[in-house]
């Protein structure tokens, strides 16, 4: 051995005397301690700080976990490594090891996504397409099972290295818990929380296979195709406007208001009322106060035409059947009148041709009613005198 590999050997036992591992990366999950040629010099002190564990692996196999704490590395107290022959020149000779410090703290803030959407049956949309995407943490529960599953001999390893996988991972647990929960898509943000905690359950039993566990998971956002938001969003209108009736005449009255106020505005406002007689005779009582003040002009300069409810007076279009003010029948029954035949709406108390009372005389023996100038009861037979006028 030359003078020089003397001094190197000698400075690495030197520096192997301690061995830790300070972590400034922030994403590192494993590390393995740069040993020379493997060997530990025996009565070295190994420092295993809060949030690692110290993992010894003697050829391939993995012989002693140390949790946080201060330890000295000699023979006898490592029986694992014993019973391997990691001590077979004696225990005054080096252990031949690897050490692997495992990252045990929680990784945060690790992001998830859906690449592509995923098809779901819904009670109110029927087949829709989800995105989805948000955030979970992530920690080794078991170092021993992570190294042997999933770090291998890798010296560094990383969130990076598996970020992909854990993903894939997290979207098929994700789909799958999705369609079993059967939550209809417009309920789905008020129950983000319960999803999550279920999702997160099915992926533990996943990642306990690989020595990981996630411990939270969050979901930030599921979002609906352009078209069935644009749906929603119309159904939202709809219930916002509440009365569509109520609704139209707002509309029908805006739409007069703005014709009345352009100059020759007439020909659109015939067309305007000419629409709006179309859509129903709710729309058409609507028009009816305004047409009588303004005389509704239409294309071919007709007015239109308005009755006065025998009720209340408020007048109508003609052809309804009932008052749009006070929802009495317009059409009401004719009789004639008693003394000079004119025809009056049926209740009428006189005549408005003669003048005439309507109530017919009666019988002052019987109290039978008696026709118009009838000299005799037909009831009785006596003798009447004629009604006063």
């Amino acid at each position: 051995m030359s003078f020089f590999d003397k001094v190197k050997e000698a400075a690495m036992n030197q520096f192997i005397e301690v061995i830790e591992w300070l972590d400034d990366s922030g994403n590192t999950i494993l590390y393995r301690f740069p040993v020379y040629q493997q060997e530990i010099k025996n009565g070295a002190q190994l420092i295993v700080r809060e949030s690692q564990t110290a993992v010894f692996v003697f050829e391939g196999q993995v012989a002693d976990v140390f949790t946080p704490g201060r330890y000295t590395i000699e023979g006898g107290n490592t029986p694992i490594l014993s019973k391997l022959g990691a001590w077979k020149f004696g225990f005054n000779s080096p252990i031949k090891s690897e050490v692997y410090f495992v990252n045990t703290k929680q990784f945060t803030d690790m992001k998830w996504g859906t690449a592509n959407p995923i098809m779901l049956r819904d009670a109110d949309f029927g087949i829709v397409r989800l995105r989805a995407f948000g955030a979970y943490s992530l920690r080794v529960a078991d170092p021993a099972m992570f190294i042997k599953e999933v770090a291998g001999t890798n010296a560094h390893f990383q969130t990076e290295d598996i970020d992909e996988q854990l993903k894939r991972g997290i979207v098929t647990e994700f789909s799958d818990a999705l369609g079993e929960l059967k939550i209809p898509a417009l309920d789905l943000a008020a129950q983000y929380k319960e999803i999550g905690e279920a999702i997160r359950a099915k992926i533990n039993e996943d990642f306990s296979t690989y020595g990981l566990q996630v411990t939270k998971f969050y979901i930030e956002n599921i979002s609906l195709p352009p078209e069935v938001e644009e749906a929603m969003d119309k159904r939202s209108s709809m219930g916002a406007l509440g009365d569509a009736n109520r609704y139209m005449q707002f509309q029908a009255a805006d739409a007069l208001r703005d014709a009345a106020q352009n100059e020759g505005g007439g020909a659109g406002l015939g067309a305007g009322l000419g629409a709006g007689f179309a859509v129903g005779g709710q729309m058409a009582n609507a028009f009816s106060n305004v047409g009588g003040q303004q005389g509704g002009q239409s294309g071919g300069g007709q007015s239109s035409q308005t009755v006065p409810c025998p009720s209340c007076g408020k007048q109508n279009t003609v052809g309804v059947k009932f008052c749009a003010d006070c929802g009495s029948k317009m059409e009401v029954s004719k009789v004639p009148c008693v003394k000079c035949g004119a025809e009056l709406r049926e209740g009428a108390k006189f005549c408005s041709e003669c003048g005439s009372t309507q109530e017919k005389a009666k019988c002052a023996n019987c109290q039978a009613e008696l026709a118009p100038g009838a000299k005799f009861c037909p009831d009785c037979g006596s003798k009447t005198e004629p009604a006063a006028e």
